[in-house]
């Protein structure tokens, strides 16, 4: 077993049985039963999981489940599109646009389950690592530690081994990977790849840019979420960071995480997108390293954006925000009237500049209207 990976791997077949021993002592698992097994007992649902002795164990029983319950609690419509265009005997890069802190990926990995794929290793932020319960379930559902931070030197560092144990993942322990297409989730509604992940992807094979990608084998994915994941609590943020850095509270992430799980998104749509080819990459080989990674970049958004599945709360904010009519066909009066509720619910906040805080909440669902080719 390569050990060079220690440090960020998810855990092994041999690590799970601890971790469940762990996890059915935790003060929250009464909580965990409650959500995920309704109607089971604790005993019972301990001594399922004190079973346990694969991932494939607690992916099966355990986060299969979690998706279930997401989907039967707090989406109308699930849906998606594009599953046809992978191959089972194939492992891919999922790049996705990232709006859900543990969604995104979650429910993804049921799509491909559903499907017959093996599921996908998923990056997993060092600062979600907030507690030994959160990182015994990150790392039994195959998240991998993700640092971010540091010196240029750290940065470098850091960025090189994740590079190395993305490639290592794919080509040599063929399991799938999926990464968001920037550090952290999109909070303005405008989903854009950065270009230093592009970069990031190619230093484990600096010297062949094209086939550094062409390995890989990159699957764009849109997520599309009728009730923006955290919506408020976006907005909130991009207000307070308005004129100062804003300083995450103990505990913040946690919340959102849960705040995901739980708020009720309406329809919710994954498409696939069409694979990255060797031919996609090679029109850009006569471009300069930076000018490569941002085509590359821009390849994905393209890709993205035109999956992207906007629904009438898009329209509705658009034309509120500018005043207009643009869109009054694409969403009904009750529609509208459901929007206008959730908007009022800014009101209860005390802060100076309302309309601000308004504003940066219609962009939340606006920009990918504008995003797209409208």
């Amino acid at each position: 077993m390569n050990t060079n990976f220690d440090d960020i791997r998810p855990y092994n077949d041999a690590e799970i049985p601890a971790a469940m021993q762990r996890i059915v002592a935790s003060n929250f698992f009464g909580l965990l039963c409650t959500y995920v097994y309704p109607g089971r007992t604790m005993d019972d649902v301990r001594r399922m999981m004190l079973s346990f002795r694969t991932v494939d164990d607690f992916q099966l029983e355990v986060m299969r489940c979690v998706n279930e319950q997401v989907i039967r609690r707090s989406i109308t419509t699930f849906t998606y599109s594009g599953s046809e265009q992978l191959d089972t005997a194939c492992r891919y890069l999922f790049v996705s646009n990232h709006r859900d802190i543990m969604l995104d990926a979650c429910l993804l990995q049921y799509v491909l389950y559903q499907h017959g794929h093996e599921t996908a290793e998923i990056t997993f932020g060092a600062n979600l690592m907030s507690s030994p319960l959160v990182i015994d379930i990150g790392r039994s559902n195959k998240m991998f530690r993700v640092e971010r931070g540091g010196n240029m030197r750290d940065f470098y560092l850091s960025s090189r081994h994740l590079s190395d144990y993305i490639r290592y993942t794919l080509t040599s322990q063929h399991h799938s990977v999926w990464i968001a297409q920037r550090n952290g989730r999109t909070k303005d509604g405008s989903d854009q790849t950065d270009q230093g992940i592009i970069k990031m992807f190619c230093m484990s094979k600096a010297d062949d840019k094209i086939g550094a990608l062409a390995d890989l084998h990159i699957v764009p994915v849109a997520v599309s979420y009728e009730w923006e994941s955290c919506d408020i609590l976006k907005a909130l943020e991009l207000y307070q960071s308005r004129h100062q850095p804003y300083v995450k509270k103990p505990g913040e992430d946690l919340n959102s995480i849960l705040t995901g799980i739980v708020q009720q998104k309406g329809r919710v749509h994954f498409a696939i997108c069409q694979p990255v080819t060797g031919a996609d990459l090679q029109q850009f080989d006569h471009l300069t390293t930076n000018d490569y990674h941002r085509a590359v970049a821009r390849l994905l958004d393209e890709r993205i954006n035109a999956a992207y599945r906007l629904w009438p709360n898009n329209f509705i904010a658009h034309d509120l925000r500018y005043g207009r009519q643009q869109f009054r066909d694409r969403y009904t009066d009750d529609e509208r009237a459901a929007f206008m509720a959730r908007l009022q619910q800014l009101e209860q906040f005390d802060i100076v500049e309302p309309d601000i805080l308004r504003d940066i909440f219609l962009g939340i669902y606006a920009n990918p209207v504008t995003t797209g080719s409208y």
